[in-house]
């Protein structure tokens, strides 16, 4: 048996341009510059009081950046509302859940940065709710790179990490699952550049949502 574990943004889902929206109010509101969207799409995957610091140039979370955080989380549904963002599927990755779980080899899980309301929001507008059993999300781990979102899943799903692949597109993602001891296979679809996603250990890195499936078998 294999466990699969997803990040989200900018794995499964496209959502950088709400995320950027939000942090740039968000950025404005607190008196600083707007960050720029490649210094967004950077931190997509940390935790968000950690992204915000990093943005900022700070080392750690300190208050303003714990603040803003939570500013953050505050106006989010109203920014998506507002601008009538989506956050698409990427293409091709419905095929390749829908795949997996027709399988009895495999079982799914998802670890992101998202909050847990984030990433049920997400599950439940795209009806992946029933394909993801394990999850760990920012609310329930440290940040990665910690292990602990790959171990606890581990855990939970009573497999162990050198039988866990982790899928992302970020080199957290990849950093994560090579502390934890899990296989990590970036996605060039993302928000990372290939070249970083290899200097972060990545064992793979694959272009399209069908290739996959090569490597989950």
């Amino acid at each position: 048996m294999k466990l699969v574990l997803f990040d989200c943004d900018g794995t499964l889902v496209d959502s950088a341009a709400l995320i950027h929206a939000v942090m740039r109010e968000t950025f404005v509101a607190f008196g600083r510059t707007e960050p720029t969207l490649a210094e967004t799409k950077s931190i997509i995957g940390l935790t968000l009081d950690i992204a915000i610091a990093r943005i900022c140039g700070k080392p750690h979370a300190d208050e303003e950046a714990v603040a803003m955080a939570e500013h953050y989380k505050a106006i989010f549904s109203d920014v998506r509302r507002r601008g009538g963002f989506g956050e698409g599927m990427f293409d091709g990755i419905r095929e390749v859940l829908d795949a997996l779980i027709a399988r009895d080899d495999v079982v799914l899980g998802a670890v992101t940065g998202k909050s847990r309301r984030g990433l049920d929001f997400i599950l439940e507008a795209h009806g992946l709710t029933p394909h993801f059993l394990f999850c760990r999300t920012a609310d329930d781990c440290p940040s990665k790179p910690h292990p602990a979102m790959v171990s606890e899943c581990c855990d939970e799903a009573g497999i162990v990490a050198r039988e866990t692949i982790v899928i992302g597109d970020a080199v957290y993602d990849m950093q994560m699952a090579k502390a934890a001891g899990a296989t990590a296979i970036g996605v060039s679809w993302g928000y990372a550049a290939k070249a970083a996603l290899w200097d972060a250990g990545a064992d793979a890195v694959v272009d399209r949502p069908a290739d996959l499936l090569a490597y989950i078998h």
